[in-house]
């Protein structure tokens, strides 16, 4: 790694004067000269205006240098990261302290560093933090930002996270996230095609930590996961921000796979499940509820006031059981997703509706449905249009107050449901 600045004065400056600019038109009317770089300027104010929105933190500290604009789309959030060294908090604190040990004598060991984002979080729970990463550019960038950002307990190794693997001494917390592109660019989903195979290097990885966390794609089916980790899941983490799936996480826990003694015994243990969409919360233990998308069957309410449409991270759980256990609203069909009560529900993980009316697709439903309106926003869960479909058979506009839900009721009925977004609703 090079000693001397990752970019000279004149870059910075540069960079830091014209960073609220746009990057081409930048590039286009800058005039050269020798001891402005130009590309990496470029790079600097691209990445502070990616960051100012994903990674405010890092944004408001003057010394960070970003990287090339695919590393920047890429890394991880400040909201996804932040949750990460939440969780690891929660596993050190579940952790016996041995005589004389204190939070500062805590390591863990970041295989995958690349920009360095997650680790930055999760280092500061820790007294002994190692990142460790095989492209040296990387590497440099990350040694920097991190004395930018103060961790002083930050080591950095450049090198094959594999090979670190193998000959490190033991620590509480691995992170690996494993890079989801073959050697052809081409992205890739399955845990095995990924880099490095994590389901390969199971054992090795509880063999020198307790627990072991690791980032896998939302596209991934979780519960198949689990089971291709043998019993060794501990908890499953489904990541959303915005309503967007963001991250798949799996914490593995070394005294579980220690504990299981066959491959029977390891098939029946249930990880927790946590499912997170910005300041919703909900967890559960998967082995209490086993029905998840088997519902919707239950009596419904004698009348319908509210529809509660689940987030992004519940919806990926399908944990469809242990929203009705838990909030008393029910689903309105089965596979439709969508619940209804006769009061409001506070706190539930989603968006809330009040219902204005509910109709079938015949003509004179329609025009009573639709009454007054010119525009609408509309959604639709087990239905046989499409969202684009169902806007243009009722010819309207996209926006303004009114949610139009099409939908399957229980007993088979297609309906549209009209609702306003109710305000007094928790969560709505």
């Amino acid at each position: 790694m090079s000693d001397g600045p990752l970019l000279n004065d004149v870059t910075r400056a540069f960079a830091e004067a014209h960073r609220n600019e746009d990057v081409r038109d930048l590039a286009l009317k800058t005039k050269r000269t020798a001891d402005l770089d130009l590309p990496a300027a470029l790079d600097q104010i691209a990445g502070w205006q990616i960051a100012r929105n994903k990674l405010p933190q890092w944004a408001a500290c003057a010394d960070i240098v970003y990287p090339a604009h695919i590393s920047m789309e890429q890394c991880s959030s400040q909201f996804t990261a932040q949750y990460k060294a939440e969780i690891a908090r929660r596993l050190l604190r579940s952790l016996p302290q041995s005589a004389g040990q204190t939070a500062n004598d805590a390591t863990m060991t970041d295989l995958t560093g690349g920009f360095g984002v997650d680790f930055s979080y999760l280092a500061r729970e820790f007294g002994h933090a190692t990142y460790v990463e095989r492209q040296s550019h990387l590497c440099e960038l990350a040694a920097h930002n991190m004395a930018a950002l103060g961790l002083t307990q930050a080591q950095m190794v450049c090198g094959d996270g594999v090979e670190y693997l193998r000959a490190m001494e033991p620590a509480q917390l691995i992170y690996i996230d494993p890079a989801r592109r073959d050697e052809h660019g081409a992205r890739t989903y399955a845990i095995e095609d990924c880099t490095p195979d994590a389901l390969a290097l199971r054992d090795l990885l509880l063999a020198k930590a307790r627990y072991v966390m690791i980032k896998l794609s939302p596209m991934l089916d979780w519960r198949k996961a689990v089971d291709d980790f043998a019993g060794t899941v501990a908890e499953v983490h489904i990541v959303s921000t915005g309503n967007e799936c963001k991250e798949l996480l799996l914490v593995l826990d070394g005294k579980a796979a220690g504990a299981t003694s066959d491959a029977a015994a390891a098939d029946t243990r249930a990880p927790h499940v946590y499912c997170v969409n910005d300041d919703q919360r909900l967890d559960y233990d998967a082995a209490a509820y086993t029905r998840g998308l088997r519902i919707g069957d239950a009596p419904l309410p004698h009348k319908l006031r509210y529809l509660y449409e689940p987030n992004a991270s519940i919806m990926k759980a399908g944990c469809f059981d242990v929203v009705e256990a838990r909030f008393g609203a029910v689903q309105i069909g089965p596979s439709s997703h969508l619940f209804v009560s006769d009061e409001p529900v506070d706190g539930f993980p989603g968006r809330g509706f009040a219902i204005e009316t509910i109709g079938g697709m015949g003509k004179k439903e329609l025009k009573r449905l639709l009454s007054g309106l010119d525009c609408a926003n509309i959604a639709v869960r087990n239905f046989p249009l499409t969202a684009p479909q169902l806007r243009k058979k009722l010819k309207l506009a996209d926006g303004g107050d009114a949610y139009l839900f099409g939908t399957t009721m229980q007993g088979g009925d297609h309906v549209l449901i009209r609702t306003a977004k109710n305000q007094q609703i928790i969560g709505g």
